[in-house]
């Protein structure tokens, strides 16, 4: 299984993954299928096709976003955020440099900490029975 794409991306984007990956948008609360996802499996970056997340690092936040409580290593980037008048982390793809979510310290055991992503920019590959 290939780990990325480069910095060239995958594919064409749709235009709401536009705005999150490469405008820093931010999809509706509740609004990814995701948020219900429970197979095993990989997520990827939608724009670049790294791998970012296992399904068991995933879990129900409440917030109404795909939620992680740890990230596959090296695969994401953190960033300081000051818009909107807040202090938070960015988390970004660390391939293509493209706009997941962001960190937030109240997440579950192991780590106490929440990657909060836009499901809109997550590709999710099922584990295969085959595997």
């Amino acid at each position: 299984m290939t780990e990325g794409c480069g910095t060239g991306g995958c594919g064409v984007l749709t235009p709401a993954q536009q705005r999150v990956l490469r405008e820093h948008g931010t999809e509706r609360p509740g609004s990814s299928p995701l948020n219900d996802e429970k197979r095993p499996g990989l997520y990827h970056c939608a724009g670049c096709g790294a791998v970012l997340f296992e399904s068991s690092a995933k879990y129900e936040s409440g917030s109404g976003w795909p939620s992680f409580f740890a990230a596959r290593e090296g695969a994401v980037g953190l960033t300081p955020d000051t818009s909107h008048g807040m202090v938070r982390t960015e988390v970004h793809c660390a391939a293509c440099q493209g706009h997941l979510g962001h960190l937030f310290p109240d997440g579950p055991p192991p780590t106490g900490l929440r990657y909060c992503m836009n499901g809109v920019v997550l590709d999710f590959h099922p584990e295969t029975a085959s595997g």
